[in-house]
């Protein structure tokens, strides 16, 4: 018979027995999941590479096919002018395609190499607004922007200027003709916060978790060039110097997306 003091002692190397089991279990069931997570991400990865590099194929067959058009055959100056317009608009979906590729590589092989510095927001914040000004023109949206120029903070330029375009693009693209879209910034305390706000569709409360997942897009949008990585770079880039994205939306009330940077 087991005596008094051996009972308890066998208890708890029972219960140390099931709380490193159970741990152990627990473990495993998380390494499958991220596997299973990884396994999956790859193989997105790889049929967005593919669909990419097919949807290559038909703008430049159409390039080729107006440039011999323009090269062969004389035409009035009217028709000339229509085949110009129909290659701009073959480069635009060439250009997207190429950017889309290349934010997908960044993905795939982790190349974002931060190099913060202390310097000013508001050419950071241009640089960005420049890159998407275009496209607002062409959509009759109308961007203001409040940002003190006196705004000098440690970040990076290359890299926060790509979050802040992403999420800009996103503003424009989701946005209808006629809209708005205003950016103010504003300095706080331990913060530099920057609200990026449009006049768009909004988004659902139960999706606002989703949105800066990899390769996410809402099914209601699927006509709208994007491939859903946009958002979870932007994430990514504020998150790696020390900041955050917050989004506030509501179903046709537009949506407010705030990025803060720390200002040490």
């Amino acid at each position: 018979m087991l005596n008094g003091a051996a009972a308890p002692q066998v208890c708890e190397e029972e219960n140390l027995f099931y709380k490193i089991n159970h741990r152990l279990v627990r473990l495993y069931e998380v390494m499958r999941e991220n596997q299973e997570s990884i396994v999956k991400e790859r193989a997105d990865l790889q049929e967005l590479i593919s669909d990419i590099s097919h949807q290559v194929k038909t703008p430049i067959s159409n390039l080729k096919m107006v440039n011999a058009t323009l090269l062969e055959q004389p035409m009035p100056e009217e028709k000339q002018r229509e085949f110009l317009q129909a290659s701009s608009g073959q480069l635009d979906k060439l250009d997207f395609l190429m950017q889309a590729m290349i934010k997908t590589s960044r993905l795939e092989t982790g190349v974002i190499s931060l190099d913060r510095k202390i310097q000013p927001l508001y050419d950071t914040l241009a640089a960005a607004l420049g890159s998407i000004l275009l496209n607002a023109e062409r959509k009759h949206i109308h961007v203001s922007v409040d940002c003190p120029e006196n705004i000098i903070l440690a970040h990076d330029r290359k890299w926060t200027g790509e979050a802040l375009f992403n999420i800009l693009d996103n503003a424009v693209k989701y946005t209808l003709a006629g809209g708005n879209i205003q950016v103010s910034v504003q300095s706080w305390e331990f913060y530099v916060k920057i609200d990026i706000t449009d006049s768009g569709k909004g988004i659902s409360e139960s999706r606002q978790g989703m949105i800066f997942k990899r390769f996410y897009r809402e099914k209601e949008v699927h006509d709208v060039e994007g491939i859903g990585i946009g958002l979870y770079l932007a994430r990514e880039i504020i998150s790696m110097q020390g900041g955050y994205i917050k989004v506030t939306s509501a179903l046709g009330s537009g949506s407010t997306f705030s990025v803060f940077l720390p200002r040490g």
